[in-house]
């Protein structure tokens, strides 16, 4: 008997209708933002629309879960405890938490996941999550599968959380305070002014300028598609997507694209089946690379490796197509394999490395005519298509169906006629109903199968194959009786209406309980780092051993602080790792960012520790009025 681990898709969604079409492009579960404390303060949502997100995601016995992830003020913790409660009453299957000062609250018995926000690298740190309580944990992005694998090993029973695909942040997450430093937006507080896709000049402590006005933190996107099947081996059991800020076409063909790899894994690892119900049909063929993107990494998951930046815009390439041959007149001669529909943006790097686009308004085989004045571009220049008119078009529309398989079972009674349908997750519902008996003077039973077929918009269809049935229809009368199509037509309806409600009623909502702990925390003492803003996160962590803790740096600035944290080297992406690849550099230490405003910011690199720390100059950025902004 194969022991079967459920895996999870986890889509991300900016609103309602994001959301509805992740299930309906085969999303397990969906992560939306609250009407407030998300870690996307664009992307929140009323309690209304999440209400009506957590019913369609039911029927199909997939999840919601609601980020109140960002570190909370004093103030702020009876206000979140309320809106806790109220997501609880519409049926959030669970919540993702950064502030562990939620866990003092009186809580309603929905289950915590720990967020990506508490900097969950460790064995030891996950481990003492899931004692304290929490039934899921989000891993920090910059881990290998050999690390996974280790957490997974030491924490098996923990369902562990990976991001697969979409932006990456090139500090570790819940460890960046650049934003706060520079601009008094907090990412910890759902506020990042992306810093990281800023423009910078690398400068050495002689003042020489190593790279010019290229973006030096910004990173390419996740996309682990290829690799799914090493990730499941691995431990993850919940594949997660990025994009709360994303448009629904994104939602669309990122989470499709998803959908058929994992299918294609379960189709070959029984081991691993999936967290929900319902197949999907697709209207289209999911291309990961016509969505956003601004190139695509690994990241670290196979190891440490160059080419996990895009210095050269943070803006989305999208697919290449292809080079410039030639200009001649009022059109452009390309050379490419994929061809160009009207509408399409296409994008290229100039002369001095500036990303630079146009529309084009008319294809003519390989003769592209731009709308509006004629680009120069250098012969050979790679061309790039980062908007697909044509692909876009089929997404604005419907575009996938999803379908829970039944079967039906038509007999005759002594009164008259049942009707019963049965799900794919055993769900039954039979109805009897009174009526006549009349033969027919025809064969009626291929008559019947095609009218209890026609299930049209709702979420169910015929499924042959269920539980091992040779037909997805089963006629038992005890003669060839006649029944009109119309009367079918309602007994359908009126069975189907009922399926819906057996499957709402049956839908099997995890509750968890909160109760106090007192195990130790794998640390003695908390820096700035803890993220602490509030006394009730205070208490847990002295309850939990802790000597111990610096309140956060949104609370109170720390001179000379580590303003980043990236695993992201600048050393290496030059070549100059002296670990990895036995470099040297001629250049002197400190290195420098220097931002298009003069701004300064100190390199340090931390080879015991594989990661490169970025500092504020001198404590430039501590003026009084962000100090003033602490104090509020």
């Amino acid at each position: 008997m194969i022991k079967q681990r459920k895996i999870e898709l986890l889509a991300p969604a900016k609103n309602l209708e994001c959301g509805i079409e992740a299930i309906n492009h085969g999303a397990d579960a969906v992560y939306i933002g609250a009407p407030k404390f998300g870690a996307r303060a664009a992307a929140v949502n009323s309690l209304e629309d999440i209400a009506a997100l957590v019913v369609h995601a039911h029927l199909y016995n997939a999840r919601i879960y609601v980020t109140v992830n960002t570190i909370l003020k004093e103030e702020e913790l009876e206000e979140t405890e309320r809106m806790i409660w109220e997501l609880y009453r519409i049926g959030v299957d669970a919540l993702i938490v950064q502030d562990l000062g939620i866990t003092r609250l009186n809580l309603p018995p929905i289950p915590l996941h720990g967020s990506t926000q508490m900097d969950n690298r460790t064995p030891e740190k996950v481990r003492f999550l899931a004692d304290a309580g929490f039934r899921q944990v989000v891993l920090a992005r910059e881990l290998s599968l050999q690390e996974i694998r280790r957490i997974h090993d030491a924490c098996p029973e923990v369902p562990l959380e990976v991001f697969v695909h979409g932006a990456l942040c090139v500090s570790y997450s819940g460890q960046c305070y650049v934003s706060q430093a520079c601009f008094g937006r907090s990412a910890n507080r759902g506020e990042c002014a992306q810093f990281c896709r800023l423009p910078f000049n690398l400068v050495d402590a002689d003042g020489k300028t190593l790279m010019r006005n290229k973006y030096l933190l910004s990173l390419k996107d996740l996309n682990q598609s290829e690799v799914l099947e090493n990730l499941l081996d691995a431990g993850a059991s919940s594949l997660k997507i990025e994009g709360r800020l994303k448009d629904v076409t994104y939602v669309k063909n990122v989470t499709a694209a998803y959908r058929r790899r994992l299918d294609a894994v379960f189709a070959r690892r029984k081991e691993y089946v999936r967290a929900s119900s319902g197949s999907c049909r697709f209207d289209f063929s999911p291309q990961l690379d016509k969505s956003f993107s601004r190139g695509f990494t690994h990241y670290f998951l196979q190891g440490r490796e160059r080419g996990i930046a895009s210095f050269d815009t943070p803006k989305s390439l999208g697919e290449e197509m292809g080079t410039m041959k030639e200009q001649r007149g009022n059109y452009l001669i390309v050379a490419g394999v994929k061809p160009f529909h009207n509408g399409d943006g296409v994008c290229y790097l100039d002369e001095q490395g500036r990303l630079q686009g146009f529309r084009i308004n008319r294809v003519d085989g390989n003769k592209l005519y731009p709308a509006g004045e004629i680009p120069r571009i250098r012969p050979r220049t790679r061309l790039y298509r980062n908007f697909d008119q044509e692909f876009e078009r089929i997404l604005t529309r419907k575009s996938s169906e999803r379908k829970i398989g039944i079967v039906w079972e038509l007999w005759d009674t002594s009164f008259g006629f049942a009707l019963s349908a049965t799900d794919e997750d055993d769900n039954r519902v039979v109805l009897s109903f009174p009526y006549p008996r009349e033969m027919a003077r025809t064969p009626q039973e291929e008559n019947l199968c095609t009218q209890l077929s026609r299930l049209g918009n709702t979420p169910f269809e015929v499924s042959d194959s269920l539980a091992g049935k040779t037909s997805g229809v089963i006629i038992r009368f005890s003669g060839n009786w006649f029944l009109p199509a119309s009367v079918i037509a309602d007994w359908r309806r009126q069975v189907i209406d009922k399926l819906v409600v057996a499957r709402r009623v049956t839908y099997r909502r995890e509750l968890a309980v909160w109760k106090p702990t007192g195990h130790a925390f794998p640390a003695t003492a908390l820096t700035y780092l803890g993220n602490v803003m509030n006394d009730a996160a205070r208490s847990f962590y002295l309850e939990h051993g802790l000597s111990s803790v610096a309140p956060a740096y949104e609370k109170q600035a720390v001179p000379d602080a580590v303003l980043m944290f990236c695993k992201h080297c600048l050393r290496y992406s030059m070549g100059w790792c002296p670990t990895h690849q036995k470099g040297h550099s001629l250049y002197r230490e400190p290195y420098y960012l220097v931002g298009t405003d003069g701004k300064r910011f100190r390199l340090s690199f931390d080879c015991k520790n594989c990661q490169m720390k970025v500092y504020g100059d001198e404590g430039a950025f501590f003026n009084e009025e962000l100090r003033m902004k602490n104090e509020e």
